[in-house]
């Protein structure tokens, strides 16, 4: 028997000892019969029985987004990551790699670290203080005439980490995905010279929406809905993700302003050596990836009101603020936007089947100035007032999806990859129930 066999039938046994054997069957058939070019069945937004398959097949397998280095810049730094049952500590190490640890005592359970983020040496449970090493190694557990028991037997549960282009990754799986290798290689000329590991945060917003994580990422996936986006329709053009046959009348002349601000784009890529073109593999492999370079409106520098730089700050070894923005998406729970003079990126992070994370971090060179070289408020409105908007459609359907009357609807043809997102998803499933 393979490990990756004996693997998958460990997880079998797993969810059988959870779920009942009928409902585990039933939920194997919804996915077995899911409808391609449909929005998914009710059950799959509010069932906790498919919540608790997909905190295994998809959250306790697959490479998820972290943070990213200017989150952790120095030894020691540390965040912790929440996601359904999960809690993890990802720590940074003096080699500038990560220490990804689960953030339960061996003890008697509790959180090692309670804070969001911060700074430590050594771990210490504030329970009972037992004390455990960066690398999760228990060393201090005394209590007065307590018999001595093998130290080694109790160290911290460690999971994966890997750092590529300046973003964490981690996977609580004990044999993670290995396409993601491939995947880094794809994305890392692209991400490189905005040069991450010199960058800082400048603000980072969370925000729990009231619906499930597959909708937060439905809604990601498509602009559809852009029209609702005021703030963010002044640098995005509204066109994303149209063809020429796709565009409505009332887009034209923005469709026109669109294909000459990516040729102008497009030449100063190349005058520069960049990679723009479109990779698209959101469904065909296990890492699921798209990211291209596009152009912006306006000036095209950044998501402001007019398309300018809202930072006066070139990120990484940069020469030119007029390079629209890189945008990446990775299956299962990230997006980014990737500018000359601020970098955002995004995670989506499941709380339970009807309440989800979104984490929103702005990234600037690690010289620029608040007040001096940005303005806080004006660099962080148009994602503040575009992410409480995205909130507000999600909770709409989550709303809908917990409705008798719910049916399930068509994606458009502008919504293709939503339904790569869904194909994805479902294929992930079915490959872990198999």
């Amino acid at each position: 028997m393979t490990a990756s066999v004996s693997a998958a039938r460990s997880t079998r046994g797993k969810l059988a000892s959870t779920l009942e054997t009928q409902q585990l069957a039933e939920i194997t058939e919804l996915f077995q019969n899911r409808r391609k070019g449909f929005s998914l069945e009710a059950p799959f937004y509010t069932d906790p029985a498919i919540f608790k398959v997909e905190m295994e097949a998809i959250f306790g397998t697959h490479w998820l987004f972290a943070a990213s280095v200017a989150e952790v810049p120095e030894p020691g730094d540390y965040v912790t990551l929440d996601y359904g049952p999960h809690s993890l500590i990802v720590l940074r190490t003096d080699d500038g790699g990560v220490n990804v640890l689960h953030n339960v005592c061996r003890h008697r359970g509790a959180r090692v670290l309670t804070e969001s983020s911060g700074t430590t040496g050594n771990l210490v449970c504030g329970y009972h203080s037992w004390t455990y090493s960066p690398e999760g190694n228990l060393i201090h557990a005394s209590s007065p005439g307590e018999i001595d028991f093998d130290k080694n037997c109790f160290t911290l549960k460690r999971a994966h980490g890997r750092i590529h282009a300046g973003l964490i990754f981690v996977s609580i799986a004990a044999e993670p995905p290995t396409d993601f290798d491939e995947v880094a290689g794809i994305f890392e000329p692209y991400l490189a010279p905005h040069d991450l590991g010199s960058a800082k945060v400048a603000y980072q917003q969370d925000i729990i929406e009231e619906g499930n994580w597959k909708l937060v990422m439905e809604n990601n996936r498509e602009c559809y809905h852009c029209d609702g986006h005021p703030e963010l329709a002044c640098s995005l053009f509204p066109t994303w993700g149209l063809t020429d046959e796709l565009v409505p009348p009332h887009l034209e002349e923005v469709w026109e302003r669109n294909k000459a601000a990516k040729e102008a784009l497009e030449e100063r890529c190349r005058r520069y050596g960049l990679p723009y073109a479109v990779v698209e593999e959101l469904d065909t492999r296990i890492a699921g990836i798209r990211i291209s370079r596009e152009s912006l409106d306006g000036e095209g520098e950044s998501f402001s009101p007019d398309g300018r730089r809202l930072s006066k700050k070139l990120l990484g070894d940069l020469r030119d603020f007029r390079l629209g923005r890189c945008s990446m998406h990775l299956q299962p729970n990230s997006w980014f936007h990737f500018q000359s003079d601020h970098v955002i990126t995004f995670g989506a992070y499941p709380i339970n089947e009807h309440q989800t994370l979104v984490r929103t971090t702005w990234l600037v060179a690690d010289d620029a100035v608040e007040g001096v070289d940005y303005d806080l408020e004006k660099l962080t409105h148009t994602w503040k007032q575009t992410n409480l908007q995205d909130k507000a459609f999600v909770e709409l359907c989550q709303t809908g999806a917990g409705s008798p009357a719910y049916q399930q609807g068509p994606y458009m043809k502008s919504e293709y990859q939503v339904e790569a997102f869904i194909n994805w998803y479902t294929q992930r499933v079915l490959e872990h129930l198999a």
